[in-house]
């Protein structure tokens, strides 16, 4: 079901029972500024089963990163592909991936002239029916040059959601975020999306503590579209009638996606 080979670039495929997942080494990030060397990490599932974006809705486990056992490693970005929504057996809404996923990395050796021992310790889920707890270790020696080009890592970067301002629209774009306060205090959000193609969107509080309900669309014409955020999922110990001081939006419209921070005032 899942290929086996591994090249220079490539560690060996760790089995996760259903699922497969290797890291992956490419060329640098080409900018000025600090050398950031960029690699992946690739998980394929098995058919019917998926995983779960970094915040995973109204039910499942994000993926957690542990690089404490690497060598000559400054930092480390890992970045999502936009997700999409499903819906889990017994109805909670979700937001993960299907099929297969590659989260791309931005590293930062503390000596560019050396190579980058990366060891990741990933704990994730993979579900079905039922969601299986799953742990990989994996490792992989990055040249101090980077590796060669990879389509997979290239692909995925392209999926990264791009940020962009409140208010700002390249075709895409959230337009307003205003809060309803009251009794089910919400956020309505306009967004601009292009005409004839499907879209979602995705809401995030300030802090991974947060539990936002999923945002429900109430309205779509003429490539606009609202939606209702329940201001809901507060952190335990959180003064009642608080409110985040900001919301993260990503929104996804076919082959693009934004990523958003509004104030809610």
């Amino acid at each position: 079901m899942f290929p086996g080979a591994s090249s220079a670039v490539e560690s060996p495929w760790a089995d996760a029972g259903q699922a497969m997942v290797r890291l992956l080494a490419a060329d640098p990030v080409k900018a000025s500024g600090p050398v950031y060397l960029r690699g992946g990490i690739e998980i394929r599932i098995a058919r019917g089963w998926h995983t779960y974006w970094r915040y995973p809705g109204d039910a499942g486990v994000p993926p957690r990163f542990d690089w404490s056992g690497s060598d000559n490693l400054a930092a480390i970005e890992v970045r999502f592909p936009a997700p999409e929504r499903m819906v889990e057996a017994g109805g909670p809404k979700i937001i993960g991936y299907l099929d297969s996923v590659v989260f791309p990395l931005r590293i930062r050796p503390a000596d560019p002239a050396r190579p980058v021992k990366l060891r990741l310790k990933l704990d994730f889920a993979v579900c079905e029916k039922l969601c299986v707890p799953a742990e990989v270790r994996l490792e992989i020696e990055v040249p101090a040059g980077g590796g060669a080009p990879l389509s997979a890592i290239e692909a995925a970067e392209a999926r990264v959601p791009k940020p962009m301002k409140l208010g700002e629209s390249k075709g895409l774009g959230v337009l307003s975020v205003r809060l309803e306060r009251g009794k089910e205090p919400r956020a309505l959000v306009e967004v601009a999306v292009p005409a004839g193609t499907g879209f979602d969107l995705f809401a995030e509080g300030p802090t991974e503590d947060w539990a936002l309900p999923l945002p429900e669309k109430i309205e779509a014409k003429g490539g606009r579209a609202r939606f209702t955020v329940p201001i809901d999922g507060a952190p335990p110990g959180m003064k009642p009638g608080s409110f985040p001081a900001k919301l993260k939006f990503t929104l996804v419209a076919g082959s693009e996606a934004i990523e958003v921070e509004a104030p809610l005032d």
